[in-house]
């Protein structure tokens, strides 16, 4: 069963939005056993909604419009698609009331533009949406089902969660393709291929691998699909087990968590604080720790040492090892996080000194130079990185390595 995903707005074509919306509904699809072929983005004009169905791709069952359906005169999909489907708009008085509804418990009178949005195809359902004004709509036409929905995100999930998939599932009555996720960091892409390669090898025909890589981290998604999703968990699960004896050291966690949750866990799980000290990375450690929920429990503050001076007085780093090693340096990165952890009065701390580019590189510490420590109450561990010459990346990725490197130390506890 295959489908394609079309969104609608000039907004996204220029750039101006990020089309969040098609990875959104091609995840859910997915979920439900419905593979999604294509992705593309139109204008909101009604040549390109008709040509957007005419040129799809003669295996595609299933066409899910995104946007285009609002209540201003730039939104077309509705009538477009009424015109394409050999039907008209009327009133529909349901639709009305819960509009009504929504903008009475808003405190404003319904407008003109809003009414019109009661005006509904005739002949074809529409779908309830309880977040918003725009009802989604249900087309067929001989082996063909468009499917019309807002374009705003959460209105977008509501329908597909309470409208959208059940409606699907019963029609299609597709094959669940289930995968996991296994989150791995320490190591890049091409290597992680080359150090799995036999296991892969392995891997029946009804199941596949994808390598979803991003800075410091790779997401290894198991797809397998079978009569029932039990099934298939049973076989990823097998396969799993099997990949956690390869590669122990290099997993994280599984399904989507971020390596900054696990460690809040395992900092949790031994009732441990934690401190940080940060240069190069300017707080982005703290950043990703506190954006967990519950993380002061664990978490008590950072220090931004960005110069030397803030390294001296509220660290505890000594002047002459500044001045014989540099603020890059092993040296200066094991006080800084030692000076951290005392200071603040923690268990343990993340320390990162570096040279973030793009500028302020040297023949013996070029861009991309990163200097990590992670002090704990029995001792101190540290380790240099080269990260390459992108700023952002950069950050990035020393602050998923201080991260990568206080998990080490938590498991080597037990």
């Amino acid at each position: 069963m295959e489908a394609e995903i079309i969104t609608i707005g000039d907004e996204l074509l220029i750039g101006q939005v990020i089309n969040s919306n098609s990875a959104m509904m091609g995840k859910m699809l997915q979920q439900i056993g419905i593979k999604s072929r294509r992705m593309v983005t139109v204008a909101d004009s009604e040549e390109d909604i008709i040509s957007a169905i005419d040129n799809r791709f003669p295996e595609t069952k299933l066409i899910i419009f995104s946007g285009g359906i609002g209540p201003t005169r730039d939104d077309l999909t509705k009538e477009t698609l009424c015109k394409y489907f050999e039907t008209e708009l009327v009133f529909n008085q349901e639709a009305y009331n819960d509009i009504s509804k929504l903008f009475k418990n808003l405190g404003f009178e319904v407008t003109e533009n809003n009414r019109l949005q009661a005006f509904l195809p005739k002949d074809f359902p529409s779908l309830p949406n309880k977040f918003g004004t725009a009802r989604g709509m249900w087309f067929e036409k001989d082996d063909l089902v468009v499917v019309s929905l807002p374009g705003v995100p959460y209105e977008l999930r509501g329908l597909m969660e309470n409208e959208v998939l059940p409606r699907l599932e019963k029609h299609f009555q597709a094959t669940p393709e289930t995968y996991r996720t296994v989150m791995i960091t320490g190591i890049g892409e091409s290597f992680l291929s080359a150090k799995i390669a036999e296991w892969e090898d392995t891997l029946p025909k009804n199941m596949k691998l994808a390598y979803l890589p991003q800075p410091g981290i790779v997401r290894l998604r198991i797809t397998s699909k079978n009569e029932t999703v039990e099934a298939s968990l049973k076989q990823i699960n097998e396969k799993i087990l099997k990949l956690s004896q390869i590669i122990p050291d290099l997993i994280y966690g599984y399904d989507e968590i971020m390596l900054e949750e696990k460690v809040g866990q395992l900092l949790q799980a031994k009732n441990l604080t934690l401190a940080t000290a940060e240069s190069c990375t300017g707080g982005y450690i703290g950043h990703l720790i506190t954006s967990v929920s519950g993380s002061s429990t664990y978490f008590q503050g950072g220090i931004i040492s960005y110069s030397n001076q803030v390294k001296i007085e509220q660290l505890n780093v000594s002047p002459s090892n500044l001045e014989k090693f540099g603020a890059v340096s092993n040296e200066v990165v094991r006080e800084m996080a030692e000076g951290a952890r005392k200071n603040l009065k923690t268990d343990f701390a993340i320390s990162t000194s570096g040279v973030a580019g793009p500028n302020g590189g040297t023949e013996e510490k070029p861009v991309g130079t990163v200097w990590i420590a992670v002090a704990g109450k029995e001792k101190t561990v540290s380790k240099k990185f080269n990260f390459g010459t992108n700023r952002e990346r950069n950050i990035r990725k020393a602050a998923l390595a201080g991260l990568n490197m206080l998990r080490e130390e938590l498991i080597e506890m037990d």
